[in-house]
């Protein structure tokens, strides 16, 4: 039984961050205090983004004595506003009412809010009391495919119920100028804020439908991807490796989720993938053998808004579809664990 995608809608945070402004502001702000800065500026011409949008304005970042406490708050505000702009799009894309939907799936890894998003917003929005809340936490980067993959799952699992699936992240308040590693200078050069929300349900017929989707985990890579976490707030974890090892390992991958579902890589018709960064779409372009060129709208994705990690996808999804891309697509995304995500998708005119 095939879930139909009856809305999709996307949104960013409120403050524009211009790749040159961000680039001359961490000059300023690391520059004096990590000695090998210079050498790593020109990540930020490189990283084929032009502009990113955070929930914290720029000159939020100039103070380095930022703890959790406020770290968390500005993620809180931040996603609780991205959650009810995202959500209430795509239920107006729908043309479902908020108390139409029977199960609200909400994906995040930036932050900690308990009650969770759907939570705070039940009021405001006006979702029914009876509504079934299912948070997900710590997917990451992969959080948009996989979160999809498991909203399609509660659809399919109980026919005829709406579901509608958001996923909020706000990557900019884990700025930290106080570890200084590599891949913190990284992280700066490249995350982005944003959100994204879709209704599924297996009634009637919708321009996307899914199929089950799988998922890939590899052994031995926990230390790929992820979070430390201290007492000033989250800091990223991104090895180096991360390009080569999808230029080298994602059409196994690949291949075996496909085997998994039933079906043969050769039988898509193209890919949506999560764009994590520049070296990382020309290493899935290589290594699942695209032609050059074939993930231009992740590309276009990243130059606009960077990498906000999990809905990053789903704004590729969006795109793909603006651009009347159609026919058999395997969505896929990288995130902790390490793991590969993956979800068959359907486009129709």
């Amino acid at each position: 039984m095939n879930v139909q995608m009856h809305g999709l809608a996307t949104a960013t945070a409120p403050h524009d961050l211009p790749q040159r402004a961000v680039s001359e502001r961490a000059e300023r702000i690391l520059g004096p205090r990590y000695p090998h800065f210079a050498r790593l500026l020109a990540s930020f011409a490189q990283a084929g983004i032009d502009r990113r949008q955070s929930v914290a304005p720029l000159d939020w970042f100039d103070d380095a004595a930022h703890g959790w406490e406020e770290r968390n708050r500005i993620w809180h505000a931040g996603c609780v506003a991205l959650f009810r702009e995202a959500a209430g799009a795509a239920l107006a894309d729908a043309g479902w009412r908020a108390d139409e939907v029977d199960v609200i799936v909400t994906v995040t890894s930036t932050g900690i809010a308990t009650p969770t998003l759907e939570a705070v917003c039940q009021d405001e929005m006006g979702f029914r009391r009876d509504v079934t809340r299912v948070p997900v936490f710590g997917l990451g980067c992969a959080g948009g495919a996989s979160g999809l993959s498991i909203a399609a799952q509660l659809a399919r699992g109980q026919p005829g119920a709406r579901v509608l699936a958001v996923v909020a992240e706000a990557c900019t308040p884990s700025f930290r100028t106080d570890r200084l590693s590599k891949a913190d200078i990284i992280a700066t050069v490249l995350f982005g804020d944003g959100a994204a929300a879709c209704c599924l349900s297996t009634e009637g017929e919708a321009a996307i439908s899914l199929e089950p989707g799988a998922q890939h985990i590899w052994p031995d890579t926990l230390g790929i991807m992820g979070w430390d976490v201290d007492g000033t707030g989250l800091g990223v974890v991104f090895d180096r490796s991360i390009p080569a090892f999808a230029e080298a390992h994602m059409a196994e991958a690949a291949d075996a989720a496909c085997a998994s579902m039933g079906r043969a890589r050769e039988e898509f018709d193209g890919m949506v993938c999560h764009p994590g960064g520049a070296k990382v779409i020309t290493a899935l372009e290589t290594g699942l053998g695209l032609r050059q060129g074939s993930l231009d709208v992740e590309r276009n994705v990243l130059r606009d808004h960077g990498n906000m990690s999990a809905p990053t996808v789903l704004f590729v999804l969006k795109a793909a579809r603006q651009a009347g891309r159609q026919g058999r697509m395997l969505m896929a995304a990288l995130g902790p664990g390490f793991t590969a995500s993956f979800v068959p998708l359907e486009m129709a005119a």
